[in-house]
């Protein structure tokens, strides 16, 4: 049993240099590739995720600007359809004051007619008085003068 601690002892001797050396390379890993690792890993998530956050807000940026365009596009359409709507009007003024105007000249007409028939009425009465005077006047003389006297 002697022999097996004395082997022992000696095992463990020898693995000292090889304890220091792990835990040498152990530091020596955690100093140059472990902590830079991490460092350039914890960087390119920032990044991501400023990535990400910008991508975010570019696309907030871009819906603004889509609402802005279609709200202009209303404006613009509403414009257009004001536009359109005063021109209808005004056809639609003009297409009154244009009948109006014809209507009152008809309406003229038909007086100015009128009041030809009237007078042309009021000459025929006339004449035909005239005519019923000399009628009656004719008419009284054949009656009143003897029969065969005229003949």
């Amino acid at each position: 049993m002697d022999q097996t601690l004395r082997q022992l002892g000696e095992l463990l001797l020898g693995a000292v240099p090889t304890v220091i050396l792990l835990a040498l390379l152990y530091v020596l890993y955690a100093t140059i590739v472990h902590k830079p690792l991490r460092r350039v890993l914890e960087e390119r998530r920032s990044k991501t995720e400023g990535a990400v956050e910008k991508s975010r807000a570019d696309i907030a940026a871009a819906e603004a600007r889509t609402s802005e365009y279609e709200q202009r596009l209303r404006e613009a359409r509403a414009t257009v359809f004001r536009a359109q709507e005063a021109r209808r009007k005004q056809a639609l003024d003009a297409r009154t004051i244009a009948l109006n105007e014809a209507r009152n000249k008809a309406q003229a007409q038909v007086q100015a007619a009128k009041a030809d028939i009237r007078k042309d009425r009021e000459a025929a009465q006339h004449g035909l008085q005239a005519e019923v005077q000399v009628l009656a006047a004719e008419i009284v003389r054949r009656v009143l003068e003897p029969a065969g006297v005229g003949r």
